[in-house]
């Protein structure tokens, strides 16, 4: 009789908070990541500003600042409510992440400059090694 009680709540608690994931994660318009491909994992700990390009004085301008989770990913940059066209650029801090991973690399920071049109979700995510870097925009 426990089994027939407990299984329909956890049922209605996973229900509940797998809802609560799939609104949070539509809420926002840009997310990125980052993989290590030397090492074959997520990136984490890594801090990414990002700015956008302003047309009045031509500065890119610091609008949110996010840290790369234990998946190597920032999901929460730009409201979805919002009217998020323009110009932006994200700047990975890599520098203290090769520290921490006791290597030498050539890249202090890495700047990715894109464009955002319209509503549809931007991914904007980069491999990364010790010494290159690849982007593409992902889904």
């Amino acid at each position: 009789m426990k089994k027939a009680i407990l299984f329909p709540f956890f049922f209605l608690i996973f229900s509940f908070f797998t809802f609560l994931s799939a609104q949070t994660d539509g809420s926002y318009q840009l997310s990125t990541h980052i993989l290590d491909i030397h090492e074959g994992k997520p990136a984490t700990g890594v801090t990414i500003i990002l700015y956008k390009y302003n047309e009045e004085n031509r500065e890119f301008e610091i609008t949110d600042m996010g840290k790369t989770d234990e998946n190597g990913r920032v999901n929460g940059f730009l409201p979805s409510t919002k009217n998020n066209e323009g110009i932006y650029k994200l700047m990975f801090e890599t520098a203290p992440y090769f520290v921490n991973q006791q290597v030498s690399s050539i890249y202090p920071y890495i700047e990715v400059i894109f464009r955002i049109e319209g509503k549809d979700h931007y991914h904007i995510p980069i491999t990364v090694s010790a010494n290159g870097y690849s982007t593409y925009r992902g889904s």
